[in-house]
Formats: structure tokens, C-alpha cells, sequence
């Protein structure tokens, strides 16, 4: 009985050997795919809100889009690797004012609404950027 157990003890763990642990918050904005959008959809409106367009005018959308996805991703506990710069760097020189990070946020909203992110998630993974702002505010 012993061994039997032992067995069905080892293959329940080496079935787990190639999961990985991600955070429930991951899950909820809907895994990568669902960051994904949520990326997309911010970047569509950064480049067109009028209020942060300029922001955005020497930035390259496909060399950002991943590297925004993945900071996204790492930033909501997910699998993913962020290779980009840190925040503080990334932003140093663009004279980002506190209004500028409000409407990047707001914008950030709306991306999550319109991929059906529920309120309560939005604003849990909002928590977790919220302490940005003190690394991409230069002025």
C-alpha cells in the first residue's frame, strides 16, 4: 500500500514538474492572450488620444508592443520576461508630467474595458502601477 502510494505521490509531482506557478491576478486579466489585448487596446489609444499622442510621436508601436506586453505581464504576476529598460530609465528626458501619467492611466482603463476586465481586477493590477508614477513623472 505504501508503495503504491509513493508512486501515485511521485507522478502527481512530476506531472506538475513543467507547470509554473502565476499569480491569480495573471489569470484574471485573462493570461497572456488577455494582456495582449489589454496592450493593444492601450496602445491604440495612446497613439490617438490627443492628450498624450506627442508622448508617443518617436516611439516605434511594433518595437514597443511586446516590450509593453511583457512589462504588463511581469507586472501581473504572469510567466513572461520584461528585457526593456527599467521604468525610471525608459522615461528619463521625456519631461512626463503628472497630468500626462493620469491620462495614461485613464487610457489604461478604458483598454481593460473594452477587453472585459472586470472593475475589481482593473483596479487590482492599477495597485500594482500605481507606484510608477514616481519613476516615469520628470516634471
Amino acid at each position: 500500500m505504501q508503495r503504491g502510494f509513493l508512486l501515485a505521490a511521485f507522478l502527481l509531482i512530476a506531472s506538475c514538474a513543467g507547470a509554473t506557478a502565476t499569480d491569480p491576478l495573471f489569470s484574471q486579466l485573462g493570461g497572456e492572450s488577455g494582456i495582449a489585448r489589454i496592450a493593444s487596446n492601450a496602445l491604440d489609444i495612446y497613439f490617438s488620444d490627443p492628450r498624450v499622442a506627442q508622448n508617443f510621436d518617436n516611439i516605434n508601436r511594433d518595437f514597443l508592443q511586446p516590450r509593453f506586453t511583457a512589462y504588463l505581464c511581469r507586472v501581473a504576476g504572469g510567466p513572461c520576461i520584461y528585457k526593456g529598460h527599467a521604468m525610471k530609465r525608459a522615461h528619463k528626458g521625456l519631461a512626463i508630467t503628472e497630468a500626462n501619467f493620469n491620462v495614461v492611466v485613464e487610457d489604461l482603463e478604458t483598454a481593460m474595458d473594452r477587453a472585459g476586465v472586470p472593475y475589481h481586477v482593473q483596479n487590482r493590477f492599477l495597485a500594482r502601477l500605481a507606484p510608477l508614477e514616481r519613476d516615469i513623472v520628470t516634471r
